[in-house]
């Protein structure tokens, strides 16, 4: 269960650049939970929400979808309690809004993966 004292703020609101460029988006996080994800997800004009990436708190594992793999990054950093998506080599197709989400366990992540995959 997500608790009241959990949340992530995305404090940048619009961000502009060039094709080619490189950006990145930041993210903060709170939580009392001991092991937590954070899930990112781009979200194009009239589209769904799509998963991208999970990072997990407790150690470095995590798994990013195939088709982002090669231009985005993203790493928790637990002593800053942030959890930046880096994106490299700009492209049109990337302009979209980019949601930053919190689970405490790796269980509840992926049955949200699931749900978003599958309706």
């Amino acid at each position: 269960m997500v608790g009241a004292e959990d949340a992530v703020d995305q404090t940048d609101g619009d961000l502009s650049a060039f094709e080619g460029d490189g950006v990145t988006i930041a993210c903060s996080y709170k939580t009392s939970a001991t092991s937590a994800s954070l899930l990112w997800y781009k979200q194009q004009a009239n589209g769904f929400p799509e998963f991208m990436l999970i990072r997990n708190t407790y150690n470095t594992d995590g798994t990013t979808e195939e088709m982002f793999k090669e231009r985005f990054q993203s790493k928790v950093n637990t002593a800053s309690k942030t959890v930046p998506l880096t994106i490299q080599n700009l492209q049109v197709s990337d302009s979209a809004v980019y949601y930053c989400a919190l689970q405490p366990t790796v269980t509840a992540a992926h049955l949200t993966l699931i749900q978003k995959l599958h309706g």
